[in-house]
């Protein structure tokens, strides 16, 4: 589960009705939700939240580094909260979905010295493509 909520407090973040609903729908294991789908799930929860405010509310987490704004193939932006817990993604190359993954080993080290070109490595990032089970069906 995501600490978004308790690492949003432990910033002393100001949490308004709207920031605190859009935080709740990001909060969770592997959701990796649109701009759109973060809308529509706090509009159930707050019907009068402007989809600007949300645009707005994940601008500023993105901006924070308390939430990763993750792309993939083109398709729209998806909002990850577990910005501070190491994980890589495995997408779904017909259906979009995104499922985090906690791959064994360093992968950092596992990229040998004279493939880094004098690189000062800081960051890997890893996406595993595939098929989800109910598209291999």
């Amino acid at each position: 589960m995501s600490d978004l909520l308790e690492r949003l407090r432990g910033r002393g973040w100001r949490l308004t009705a709207q920031r605190r609903v859009v935080a709740e729908v990001l909060d969770g294991d592997h959701v990796h939700y649109t701009a759109d789908e973060v809308h529509a799930l706090a509009a159930e929860r707050l019907p009068e939240i402007s989809r600007a405010t949300v645009y707005n509310t994940l601008g500023e987490l993105v901006t924070l580094g308390e939430v990763i704004e993750v792309s993939t193939d083109g398709r729209a932006k998806r909002y990850d909260p577990n910005a501070h817990h190491a994980h890589q993604h495995l997408v779904c190359a017909r259906c979009g979905t995104i499922r985090d993954v906690h791959p064994s080993g360093d992968l950092l080290a596992d990229l040998p010295t004279q493939e880094r070109y004098g690189f000062a490595i800081s960051a890997v990032e890893v996406t595993y493509r595939g098929l989800c089970p109910n598209c291999a069906a």
